[in-house]
Order: C-alpha cells, then sequence, then structure tokens
C-alpha cells in the first residue's frame, strides 16, 4: 500500500489526549483528506474519459453544495459565505449548472442517471423561490433524476416558506432535512443560531401541510449552554411531534470555526461538555427514542418505520455508490477515487468560466483502501455484512481485521461472528473514535483534512 501520508509528515498532528476536547470527529471518508493531493487531480480526468462497463451496476448519486448562510453557526465548519448578494447567488447558479454539463460531456457519465440526490450547505433553503427552481430545472434538463429514489434537501427554519416547499416538492424533492439543533432559545442564542422555537414550530407545520416521503431533523448535543433538561425537552418535542427520522450529532469543535477561536481565548459563557457527558446524553437520546417506538439506524439516527424512513443517500455511499459532488468545495467519490473542488468561491467561478473543471486535489484508492473505506462506514450503520464485503473484494474481513476486531470485542464495543459484525451501545456511541483502529499505519494519526 502506497505511503501517500508519508510524503507530507507535516500532516501528522498526534492527538493531545485520548479524546481531545477540540478537532474534527465525525469520519466520512478513508483515507483522510489531508491525504489527498493536487498531483493526483489528472489520474481523475483519465478515469472520466473512461466508459462504466455495462455490467457495472454501481448506483450514482449527485451532491449539489450551496454554500450561502445568514450568519455562520459557531460550530460550522463546512464553507459557508454570508451576505450574499442575490447577483452572486444567480452567477453561482449558473456556475453550478455549468459544472455538471461539464461532466456531462465525459464518457463516465454516457447514459448514466442519478438514483439519489442531495441538496446541501450552507443554506440551500436561503435561495429564492425563482432560483431553486432554475437550479432545478438546470440541473435536470443536463442529467435527470426522474427515477432517483431519494432527492433530499436541507433547510433551515427561518428560511422556509410554502412557496418554496411546492417548488422542490414539484421538482422532484422526496426528504427534508431540517437542522434545528435544539429547542431552547437561549442556547440557540449562545451557539449562533438565527431561529428561535417558535420558527422550528411553523417551519414544521409548513413541511407537514406539504408533504414529504421523510421528514428528517438534526439535533446537536454537547452545545454551548446545554443541560440535560433543555436536551431531554427538546428530545421530547421530537418525538412528540412524530418526526420520521430524528439525527443527533455529538458536538465537535473543529479547529476551523468559530467556536474554537473562542474556546481558545476563554470567551464561551461555559466549557464546552467533554466527551463522556456528550455520550451519556445521547445514550439516553437513544433510550428515549426506542421507548417511542424509533429504530436505531446508525450511530446517529433514529427512525420511525425502517421500510419507509430510509436514508438512501448514506446507504448508498457506504456500500461504494459513486457520488459526484459539484460546487465549491464539494467531494466526490467516482469510479474509486476520491476528489474535492477548490474551496474558494471566486476560484471556482474563475475555473468554471474557463471551461475548466475545479478539482483541487484528489487520491485513488487501491483495493484494500477500498475495502477499508466500505468496512468502517458500514460500521457507522452498526452492522456489517461480512460476506457481502467478501464476495465484492474476495477478502476474509474478519481474517483481515482480526486484531482490531478482537481488541475492541474484548472492550466491550463490539462482536463478530462468522457473518456480520455488530457494534454494541457502547460501541455505536463512540464509532468514530473506533474507526481509526482499522486503518492502514500510514493513515492514522494524520491531520484530519
Amino acid at each position: 500500500m502506497t505511503n501517500r501520508a508519508g510524503q507530507d509528515r507535516s500532516c501528522t498532528e498526534p492527538p493531545e489526549s485520548p479524546e481531545p476536547l477540540a478537532g474534527n470527529y465525525f469520519v466520512s471518508a478513508y483515507p483522510p483528506f489531508s491525504c489527498w493531493r493536487e498531483e493526483a487531480v489528472p489520474q481523475l480526468g483519465e478515469r472520466l474519459d473512461q466508459p462504466v462497463s455495462g455490467a457495472d451496476d454501481t448506483a450514482m448519486g449527485l451532491y449539489v453544495h450551496i454554500p450561502f448562510c445568514v450568519m455562520r453557526c459557531l460550530f460550522c465548519y463546512y464553507l459557508s459565505y454570508v451576505r450574499q448578494t442575490p447577483e452572486q447567488i444567480d452567477r453561482y447558479i449558473d456556475t453550478l449548472i455549468k459544472e455538471l454539463a461539464l461532466y456531462r460531456q465525459k464518457r463516465f457519465f454516457a447514459d448514466r442517471t442519478f438514483d439519489f440526490v442531495y441538496f446541501g450547505g450552507g443554506t440551500p433553503s436561503i435561495l429564492s423561490d425563482a432560483q431553486l427552481k432554475r437550479l432545478f430545472d438546470g440541473l435536470k434538463a443536463t442529467i435527470p433524476w426522474k427515477a432517483a429514489g431519494e432527492v433530499t434537501i436541507e433547510c433551515a427554519p427561518q428560511s422556509i416558506t410554502e412557496r418554496k416547499l411546492m417548488t422542490v416538492r414539484e421538482a422532484g424533492v422526496t426528504r427534508i432535512s431540517m437542522g434545528i439543533q435544539q429547542l431552547d432559545n437561549e442556547v440557540l442564542k449562545a451557539n449562533g443560531r438565527v431561529h428561535l422555537v417558535d420558527d422550528v414550530e411553523k417551519a414544521y407545520s409548513i413541511i407537514g401541510d406539504i408533504g414529504f416521503d421523510v421528514v428528517n431533523v438534526d439535533l446537536i448535543v454537547g452545545l454551548i449552554g446545554e443541560t440535560d433538561d433543555t436536551f431531554v425537552s427538546s428530545l421530547e418535542w421530537v418525538i412528540g411531534m412524530k418526526v420520521p427520522s430524528v439525527t443527533i450529532y455529538q458536538l465537535e469543535i473543529p479547529l476551523n470555526t468559530p467556536l474554537f477561536r473562542l474556546h481558545q481565548q476563554g470567551r464561551l459563557q461555559q466549557a464546552p461538555d467533554d466527551w463522556n457527558v456528550k455520550r451519556a446524553r445521547l445514550s439516553r437520546g437513544f433510550d428515549m427514542l426506542e421507548a417511542a417506538g424509533y429504530h436505531i439506524r446508525s450511530g446517529y439516527t433514529a427512525i420511525r418505520d425502517p421500510e419507509r424512513h430510509r436514508f438512501v443517500y448514506q446507504d448508498a455511499q457506504y456500500h461504494g455508490a459513486d457520488l459526484l459532488g459539484i460546487g465549491a468545495s464539494s467531494f466526490s467519490y467516482l469510479g474509486g477515487i476520491h476528489c474535492q473542488n477548490v474551496t474558494d468561491l471566486n476560484e471556482y467561478n474563475e475555473r468554471l468560466a474557463a471551461d475548466r473543471l475545479p478539482t483541487g486535489r484528489a487520491l485513488t484508492l487501491n483495493d484494500g483502501e477500498r475495502l477499508t473505506r466500505e468496512f468502517v462506514l458500514q460500521l457507522k450503520l452498526g452492522r456489517v455484512d461480512c460476506d457481502l464485503l467478501r464476495r465484492k473484494f474476495n477478502v476474509d474481513v474478519q481474517r483481515h481485521f482480526a486484531r482490531p476486531l478482537a481488541d475492541l470485542e474484548t472492550a466491550g464495543f463490539l462482536r463478530h461472528d462468522g457473518q456480520e459484525v455488530v457494534l454494541t451501545r457502547q460501541g455505536l456511541l463512540r464509532v468514530d473514535r473506533l474507526l481509526p483502529e482499522f486503518y492502514a499505519p500510514e493513515h492514522r494519526d494524520v491531520r484530519y483534512s
């Protein structure tokens, strides 16, 4: 296995303690982002010039990044811009459509359509009704998604209107995901959220009136100012509203966030909760959800109906689907190659104005890295079908990962037999901490991004 991380050992950053308070936590890619390189971008171009085999039934999805917000939340580490003019947003929409059109010319995308679509941000719902319609129409005219099994859009409570939701439903959106984080006004204010509890209640009512196949709400456990009572009361509201899907993330404090800077300067109203507190609250939350009839489907999400309330975007990626990400800073995984677009909005616009794809860095995975990628991502769902991976990679997964599996089983975080690996509740609560145990040596203790 190539030691890509060794090309730049300055990316190494050993943790300060077994569970540092600050830093990235949530694993969404393997090998880590810091191992991706600009010099690997030509390999992506070569792959895109090759057609997909007719026998290849790999699913394909589209991710569309909308990097605009009313205000940047203290904990946000995604690319986002505030105070953009309507003209600047219009230009970005035109550029998104052009980017997809350039990809459509590549042989890799010939005759393929999207099986799932996700609009994320930023805040996609900050777009006007007319802008949303133009974006949807332009993208669908380039590569259709009429047969997509799931189309998701992220929304923020204050920017939801009946007219916008009618537009997204008519465009084929089946799943709404609304970030509410907590239902306590003081906690929301302390973390830089622009909405209040009344905004959430109004937005959820509008969503219910319009009707979508799945509605998800995001909560965060461990927010500044949160207590056991505010967390529990927020979750009680969600359960009482019979929200179909509930996602609860444990607060991270990545180094590029306003929250990290305030923490370093000692300017927070209270110290962030440690991981033991966050895990204890999340465990209590899972207990509450299960008692209310929900099913735990991952280390973060509970759903009311496993048959109806699926999350195709996540499941397909975790099982090796192709994903095309368009927009500034967006990530893709295409034909076994990771890549990311440039992260500066002006550079993104300029490259596409010159008819150039905006890819900034990439990494081609070998077979061992592809196996590890799918294994660790599927472990986030709490269960790995080892026979499925054996048939795909011709590798006995439990023998391949024998030592970390044995160590984590001894610690009480998982169990495994000849067919599957299953996380215990304690393993599920800290799954992202466990995943590096399965990494190749050269990918451990490297900088996240």
